[in-house]
């Protein structure tokens, strides 16, 4: 008897237990958020788990991960740091707040931890500074680093009255920061000792004027970047030179239809864990283009353009074994999963979809 079941146990597929992912919100919006959510999500049949509040907390837009200790740190806004917050929290059933401290910026929308573990670095939107604090070996802010802002201004009168930080990545020792006010990525050496920058001014490399760089990915070889433009709706794809942090510009590519003449702003852009395909998200006209990737050139070709299952896909994530694409909608309030085809980079219809309020960022969990 033991044999035959242990037979048919062998003789069953294996099937991956639900993730834990992470849900930043935006607590001003009509979903009534509180903070920090946490779900699973199950990559057999692409089901997410009840969503439920994980810690409370004010303006959670973005969350990252520790490299390797269980903590997720936030943005957001707290009665001690009026302007914005960088908090820490301790991963488990719940969240547990262990400290917060000043983002040295105003309203921080993004951010990022070197691969050491010691450096936290936040992007401003609102005055375009771009921060860092050095972590000690818990994990826990022990002091600001450098906060610098550059100044410019691009063409577009009503976004790119200044300088506009959006994103903070990490490639090494260096810091590349998409700022869509000024249509420049800038990149920061940053010494992990210390968390402060070794030389007096970023490299910058230049977009398009009015263009609005956003968000950046890398591809897995680290020989390519792909720059997603919020105000032109174009992907930018760039060589990437990781001795200095420079980029090269390739060409640029447009998100949506030729056809489309309604209002619409890229959000979120990422590579594919295969590094054949690239995603990015329009907001308005509500849908995912798909990118295919030579990796050779690092140029890219387009495949398809096609609904998120939602309205105003702010932010998505791939799935780690590749097969799914996670999409947050802001403005619907609800998560959706898509099935991805890994050898074409084909999106389907969502498959699932659960109720999220404002949802702007999706973290898978460890």
């Amino acid at each position: 008897m033991k044999s035959t079941l242990l037979l048919l146990a062998t003789a069953l597929p294996l099937l991956a237990a639900p993730q834990p992912i992470a849900i930043g919100t935006n607590t001003g919006g009509s979903g009534k958020s509180e903070g920090i959510y946490l779900s699973t999500f199950d990559p057999d049949n692409g089901a997410f788990g009840a969503v439920k509040l994980g810690a409370k907390y004010d303006g959670p837009g973005f969350l990252a991960l520790h490299p390797t200790r269980p903590l997720l740190y936030s943005v957001g806004r707290s009665a001690a740091h009026p302007k914005g917050s960088l908090a820490v929290f301790k991963l488990g059933d719940s969240l547990e707040f262990l400290a917060e401290t000043s983002a040295q910026g105003a309203n921080p929308c993004h951010l990022a931890i070197d691969a050491t573990g010691k450096v936290l670095a936040a992007a401003n939107y609102s005055d375009g500074i771009t921060s860092t604090t050095l972590l000690d070996d818990a994990g826990l802010p022990a002091g600001p680093g450098f906060s610098i802002k550059v100044d410019g201004k691009g063409p577009r009168t009503d976004r790119q009255d200044g300088p506009h930080a959006h994103g903070v990545y990490f490639r090494g020792k260096h810091l590349l920061v998409p700022d869509l006010g000024i249509d420049k990525v800038l990149t920061f050496t940053v010494d992990p000792a210390t968390a402060k920058s070794t030389a007096a001014e970023p490299v910058a490399w230049t977009g398009a004027p009015g263009a609005g760089p956003r968000h950046m990915a890398f591809s897995p070889d680290g020989k390519h970047a792909y720059v997603v433009n919020e105000l032109d709706n174009t992907v930018t794809a760039c060589g990437f030179n990781p001795a200095d942090g420079t980029l090269t510009t390739l060409h640029s590519v447009p998100t949506l239809p030729a056809a489309w003449e309604g209002r619409s702003s890229t959000a979120e852009i990422e590579v594919h864990p295969n590094g054949k395909f690239v995603y990015a998200s329009n907001r308005g006209h509500d849908s995912i283009a798909v990118f295919a990737r030579d990796a050779a050139s690092g140029k890219l070709s387009p495949v398809e353009i096609v609904p998120c299952g939602g309205k105003v896909p702010r932010h998505f994530t791939i799935s780690p074994d590749g097969k799914w694409l996670l999409c947050a909608h802001q403005d619907s309030n609800t998560l959706a999963s898509l099935p991805l085809d890994p050898a074409t980079g084909k999106l389907g219809a969502p498959k699932a979809t659960t109720a999220a309020p404002n949802p702007i960022c999706i973290v898978f969990l460890r």
